[in-house]
């Protein structure tokens, strides 16, 4: 379990928290930049709508990763509770020569829907972040570089 805490934990709150507060730092940067350029009288229109993307895209991965912390932070917490309970079950089966131990018989075991949930909170957080890449301007980058690999070429951006 010291593993467990001190290779994935540690490292994963670590940089969710550090994410985070660049995160912050990055939107009072871009608020500060919208109002110069709103005193200056430059249209705010592009970097709205990146603030707003930026926005939504850091929701959208931070609350995953959260849940994925968060449902680590139970398996860990529980994890000696639900070996006690495999190792009661086993020990009562006859067909296995476990010596039972003493003491009470624990009976919590793993809640399935959480290990789902965290499954697919890590899968989000991927699904996420191949948004944020594939957009309009990515697809045409890789459609230009497909044609110009079979030896055709697409018109020029100018």
């Amino acid at each position: 379990m010291a593993a467990l805490r001190g290779f994935v934990l540690l490292p994963l709150a670590v940089f969710l928290v550090m994410g985070t507060a660049f995160l912050v730092a990055g939107f009072f940067s871009l608020f500060r930049i919208r109002t110069v350029m709103k005193h200056d009288g430059t249209k705010t229109d592009k970097l709205e709508k990146l603030m707003i993307r930026i926005g939504v895209f850091s929701v959208l991965y931070v609350v995953p990763a959260l849940v994925v912390l968060a449902c680590l932070f139970y398996e860990q917490a529980y994890f000696d509770h639900w070996m006690n309970a495999w190792s009661r079950e086993m020990c009562a089966n006859r067909l296995y020569a476990i010596p039972c131990a003493p003491g009470p018989a624990e009976t919590r075991k793993p809640e399935f829907e959480v290990f789902m949930i965290k499954y697919l909170m890590a899968l989000i957080v991927g699904i996420t972040s191949s948004f944020w890449i594939w957009s309009g301007k990515t697809i045409g980058s890789w459609r230009e570089f497909c044609l110009r690999l079979r030896g055709r070429r697409s018109e020029a951006y100018v």
